[in-house]
């Protein structure tokens, strides 16, 4: 039996990281080769979890404008979690339960996801739903962020300045099916979140004045200023976009000598991502920039989550390292064989604990949005980048009379992608049906 545990780190150690594994695919993605870069992330042997094929290849089809591929890629993804999320459900000491397993090294379990992950994989798939303009999915989706927040916080005693682009989509969408009372709800809470910027700031003066709560609005006015006006009959352009690529994971680890054989640790650290800085629509020919505001700092939640799960796993490595020990002192005692088999346990002990630096990769820095209002029938030539950056040509649009157009943008190293849906492109018909005009 033992001879099975000395071959088994031959093997073990031979096994690339997961950064190792999606390097290929990872460039092709951050080089705009999204074909290549799919099929490279759906490549079992480079991926091995089903969450993170899921999230991976629906924020490749997201980046690359195809919005039904990323909704069910990102449902792939949610089903195969399906599990924990329902444990979470159930409450705290469910989920700290799955925390608490113990196995050879992190990476033999199943990948889940960390918390933030699955609350932004459900963000992500609102945003699918948004493109394919099904606002009641959204508003599903965005419950369901919020729920899984509060499974979270309530795990770790603590409070992260997540849920941001839920909380936008959330509020988008309850305009789109006229509700302002409910989206004004959202904008408080990117407020009391402290992101959302002026675009928050905007919309809790203008909803609050159009709901009549004229407390909540005078206080909203004091503090933001006053609304702004409107044309008659105005449109909206809404912006969303990523920038950057987001956080990633690298091992700290410590393999001490010791008189009779070494002990091995090893856990994660949070890699942060490098954001493009703000994205930004801009309408040549007019004295117009239209910026946009975070909402949602991904590299800081994904380091406080892991952060708040740090004491846990590196625990459960100090526990294994002593299991691995008394093992090795074990084989040593076994006759005149017993030498080589403590080295052969020495190397076991050296390949088999590894930190899991399984993340999802091709998440963004940060997440940002922006909101204009403009005239009705008015042909608007636009184009956006980020701010002191390169630009790219969106094309000239016109909008009908209440109508919501979307831009969705992803800023990777210089380079913008970004998907117009609505509005009526001169000459050209909209490329997708536009969702339900805003009130």
């Amino acid at each position: 039996m033992w001879s099975a545990w000395v071959c088994a780190p031959l093997g073990l150690g031979a096994c690339a990281t997961y950064n190792d594994k999606v390097a290929a695919p990872l460039r092709q993605f951050e080089a705009g080769d999204f074909d290549t870069a799919a099929r490279g992330f759906a490549n079992e042997r480079n991926v091995g979890s089903g969450f993170l094929r899921g999230v991976e290849g629906g924020m490749v089809a997201l980046v690359r404008g195809d919005f039904e591929v990323a909704r069910d890629r990102f449902h792939d993804a949610l089903d195969a979690v399906k599990d924990i999320e329902e444990r979470a459900a159930l409450g705290i000491e469910s989920v700290g339960e799955r925390l608490l397993s113990f196995a050879l090294n992190e990476e033999q379990q199943s990948y889940e996801g960390e918390g933030y992950e699955r609350v932004m994989a459900h963000s992500c798939l609102a945003l699918a739903y948004l493109g394919l303009g099904k606002a009641e999915d959204v508003l599903v989706e965005a419950r369901l962020v919020d729920e899984l927040l509060v499974a979270e916080e309530q795990l770790y005693e603590t409070e992260y300045a997540a849920g941001g682009l839920g909380h936008f989509l959330s509020a988008v969408a309850y305009e789109l099916i006229d509700k302002p009372g409910e989206a004004y709800i959202d904008y408080r809470r990117l407020i009391e979140k402290g992101v959302g910027g002026e675009l928050a700031q905007r919309a809790v003066v203008r909803l609050s004045g159009a709901l009549g709560r004229n407390q909540d609005h005078d206080q909203w006015v004091q503090q933001f200023g006053p609304d702004i006006e409107r044309p008659e009959g105005a449109a909206s352009i809404v912006l969303i976009g990523g920038t950057g690529m987001g956080p990633s994971k690298r091992e700290t680890r410590l393999d001490v000598p010791l008189p009779d054989g070494v002990f091995s640790w090893a856990i994660p650290r949070a890699e942060p991502g490098q954001g493009e800085g703000t994205l930004a629509l801009f309408f040549p020919g007019r004295d117009l920039t239209l910026q946009a505001s975070l909402l949602e700092d991904v590299s800081a939640v994904a380091a406080k989550n892991l952060g708040d799960r740090i004491g846990w796993l590196a625990g459960k490595s100090a526990v294994r390292g002593l299991l691995k020990r008394q093992l090795a002192d074990q084989l040593r005692d076994n006759g005149r064989h017993g030498p080589l088999l403590g080295l052969a346990a020495d190397i076991f002990t050296i390949a088999t604990e590894r930190a899991d630096l399984r993340a999802w990769r091709t998440l963004p820095a940060d997440w940002q949005g922006a909101r204009a209002f403009v005239a009705p029938d008015d042909p608007l030539r636009l184009s956006i980048g980020t701010l002191g950056g390169a630009r790219i040509e969106l094309g000239t649009f016109t909008l009908a009379p209440g109508e919501t157009m979307f831009v969705f943008a992803r800023s990777i190293h210089s380079r913008t992608y970004a998907h117009v849906i609505g509005g009526q492109r001169s000459g050209v018909p909209a490329p997708l049906p536009a969702p339900t005009p805003a009130p």
